[in-house]
């Protein structure tokens, strides 16, 4: 089992020291990864039709993960990079296909890349993306992405992409593994289908079922699940003890990573969460590393 830690940035508030003292703290208690949400845009959340009915509104704070990796594979020696879900469809593929090799560079080949469709529909239509498209768009994006990464030189002819005789230089030194994640069957069909594993967030109890539904679907798609990442980000587990016990019994089911998080607790500053990170390491039994 490999156990991570969710980077708390909208209780930190943009706080740029705080970024490079929580990663290193992670990284000290021996966690194997660090994840990092994302939005580019918070939307004001009222009257709007259709509702708009995610977690996050215009005055949560979002940095973006592949521009703060940059930073942090500076600051940081082992542990993994993880965007826990980039919001795919809403960017540049081509564009992300070039920062996320180079992060992969700079880090030493410490970058996953998790994607996902999103929900903020507001947040597509600013960046000029359209909404209603965002899962065969995906579904494209990813072929693309390896394409570029493992390809000297690509011609590649899409729904949505077109890329005539060109190519990504320099490449990654190793294709870059993509997780997918989400709530919906969709999500669960575009993981077993294309992902290196995916990644679940939230109860337990809803993601048993969830799980047994992407292997039933990686066996459909005749790829094997040894191998396969199963990531459970346990956003639901409020308290150390509580985040040993998700962790034993997602680790009896097979699962393979999961990730803590510091949000929702009421924790005041770094320092807080820090301490936080500190008593999880304890109750996971992380072994700690320098």
């Amino acid at each position: 089992m490999k156990f991570g830690v969710v980077y708390p940035q909208t209780e930190l508030a943009g706080d740029a020291a705080a970024v490079g003292k929580f990663a290193k703290a992670v990284e000290q208690q021996g966690f194997d990864h660090l994840l990092m949400y994302d939005h580019v845009l918070g939307a004001e959340q009222s009257r709007r039709d259709p509702p708009l009915l995610g977690p996050y509104g215009h005055e949560d704070p979002f940095h973006d993960p592949l521009v703060t990796f940059g930073y942090l594979a500076a600051l940081t020696k082992r542990i993994e990079l993880v965007t826990g879900l980039l919001v795919l469809g809403q960017r540049q593929s081509v564009l992300v296909a070039r920062q996320a090799a180079d992060v992969e560079l700079f880090s030493s080949g410490r970058l996953r890349l998790g994607v996902g469709v999103g929900w903020n529909y507001v947040e597509y239509e600013a960046l000029g993306v359209d909404f209603r498209s965002r899962g065969q768009l995906m579904d494209e994006q990813i072929e693309l992405l390896r394409r570029l990464w493992q390809e000297p030189l690509v011609q590649f002819d899409g729904s949505y992409h077109r890329v005539e005789r060109a190519a990504l230089c320099p490449r990654p030194a190793a294709t870059i593994p993509i997780w997918v994640g989400g709530f919906s069957e969709p999500a669960f069909v575009r993981g077993a289908h294309h992902g290196d594993g995916f990644i679940f967030a939230g109860d337990l109890e809803p993601n048993i079922t969830a799980l047994a539904r992407v292997r039933e679907l990686l066996r459909h798609a005749n790829r094997p699940t040894e191998g396969f990442g199963l990531e459970l980000v346990m956003s639901r587990a409020h308290a150390p003890e509580v985040a040993r016990r998700t962790a034993e019994r997602w680790a009896e089911l097979g699962g393979t990573h999961v990730s803590a998080t510091t949000m929702g607790l009421g924790l005041d500053g770094v320092e807080a969460h820090v301490d936080y990170v500190h008593a999880v390491s304890s109750a996971l039994k992380v072994d700690r590393r320098a």
